[in-house]
């Protein structure tokens, strides 16, 4: 009887991930029996010298970038700029209060126009 597995899904650099392809051919092993074995021999959660051994390795890094905010906005995103309901927005743009053009039955809302509104006098 073969011992119980888990699935485990991992993204690896393409270098690794194409050294861990060469070394399963070359051995004649697969890629799940090599990791077992360098798990086995290398990562010893149970010990502090296994665990400050682990924490030197570097495991990955992470970059964010916001997504750029649309030049044209629709009722929705406007109304989440300015922190209104939408309706509120709707009517402002009705009114020809805050800058929009109606497209068919939809309003659009260029975002330089409607920062500009914003930063402007007060009513």
């Amino acid at each position: 009887m073969s011992e119980q597995s888990s699935a485990l899904f991992v993204r690896l650099p393409a270098g690794a991930a194409e050294r861990l392809d060469r070394a399963a051919f070359e051995l004649g092993a697969s890629k799940k029996d090599l990791v077992t074995a360098l798990l086995e021999r290398h990562v010893d959660p149970d010990s502090p010298a296994g665990l400050d051994a682990l924490r030197k390795v570097v495991v990955g890094r992470h970059a964010f970038r916001p997504a750029e905010a649309p030049e044209v906005m629709d009722a929705a995103q406007v109304a989440e700029l300015l922190q209104v309901g939408e309706a509120d927005v709707v009517t402002l743009a009705e009114s020809g209060e805050l800058p929009a053009r109606r497209i068919g039955d939809a309003w659009r809302f260029s975002r330089a126009a409607v920062l500009a509104w914003l930063a402007g006098p007060a009513a």
